[in-house]
């Protein structure tokens, strides 16, 4: 398909306090076959020069002085004007396709988001093989959890009518919850979530880093669930999965 073609993709960066991982982003999305529309900084009350950073890249800064990940991720989906949306991480470093390969990836019908594959930049020659164990277990069990694939927020995209459609069931306001996981769970009655291993990006394995990070995480993964189960419970949602008629994703 001609880049003429494609739909346009605007690319969201939510962001604290990282100004060093945010240039080698930014550097990265410069390089892109295909240029998204634009490129959307969310500073979510940064102290060093963050936004300084994005600007000087051409970036538009959104500021959300609401503190956590979930506010302002929907906060720069909300100001995304493409007619994909997606989004990076300040630490993920996307391929020269990545842009186009999201742009193509969501001309399928029935697709209303994708998700990519990594690899932890520090790792060295085992990174892929150390990230893909982690999102191997991530995919698969939030599959469990959903009865259809989460998204990953350093590599993920969804149309905008379906950001749209949803922007009101996210919990945004909850810091505390994973907001990739959280997105997820109402797009599916909107259409299929596709894994796109074209969609790799080098990330930082810090999140993981030390007892405490990981007891982080594992605290807002089950809440997020909790959450979010209040509305379906997992024997619902693979009851309607199930039911004849409907789509696999």
């Amino acid at each position: 398909m001609s880049p003429a073609a494609l739909p346009t993709v605007s690319v969201v960066i939510p962001v604290l306090d990282d100004a060093p991982a945010l240039r080698r982003c930014l550097r990265a999305l410069a390089a892109q076959t295909v240029p998204p529309a634009e490129v959307i900084v969310v500073d979510n009350g940064s102290r060093d020069d963050t936004a300084d950073v994005a600007r000087a890249h051409g970036a538009r800064v959104v500021a959300e002085p609401r503190p956590g990940i979930p506010a302002a991720a929907a906060t720069g989906y909300d100001a995304a004007t493409g007619d994909v949306v997606g989004r990076l991480d300040a630490d993920s470093v996307p391929g020269p396709r990545w842009v186009e390969d999201v742009a193509a990836a969501l001309t399928v019908p029935g697709v209303v988001a994708v998700t990519g594959t990594g690899r932890f930049a520090e790792h060295g020659r085992l990174g892929g093989a150390t990230a893909g164990a982690y999102l191997g277990a991530y995919y698969g069990l939030c599959f469990l959890a959903l009865a259809h694939l989460p998204v990953w927020g350093s590599s993920m995209a969804v149309r905008r009518t379906a950001w749209l459609a949803v922007r009101d069931r996210v919990h945004r306001h909850d810091p505390e919850l994973h907001d990739d996981l959280d997105l997820a769970f109402p797009l599916t009655p909107l259409g299929r979530v596709r894994l796109d291993r074209s969609l790799r990006v080098d990330v930082s394995a810090r999140s993981l880093r030390g007892a405490a990070q990981l007891r982080r995480r594992f605290r807002r993964a089950f809440r997020t669930l909790a959450v979010n189960w209040r509305d379906a419970p997992p024997w619902e949602r693979w009851s309607a999965r199930l039911a004849p008629g409907q789509r696999a994703g």
